[in-house]
């Protein structure tokens, strides 16, 4: 693990997203990744473990980058090439 990412708080991390599976949890992240936007996705394991109560894949980024982070998913919701709702 590099040595900047031990020094995180990841208590500071707040979700900005939630996709119903890790597939498109990951397109997500790798996007906010690609704009400079330090993202996770949590949650992946319980996504599908019920029918009857699917959970949600949560993305999450730290707290000065949610806005930036919600701003790039608001623009890649509009390009139905990414993925569908």
């Amino acid at each position: 693990m590099p040595e900047e990412e031990k020094n995180l708080d990841l208590s500071k991390l707040v979700t900005v997203a939630e996709r119903p599976d890790e597939a498109s949890a990951a397109i997500v992240v790798s996007v906010l990744q690609d704009d400079g936007i330090r993202a996770i996705a949590t949650g992946g394991f319980t996504s599908g473990f019920r029918a009857e109560a699917p959970g949600m894949v949560k993305i999450k980024a730290f707290e000065e980058d949610a806005e930036r982070a919600r701003q790039v998913i608001a623009e890649i919701k509009m390009d139905p090439s990414v993925f569908d709702d």
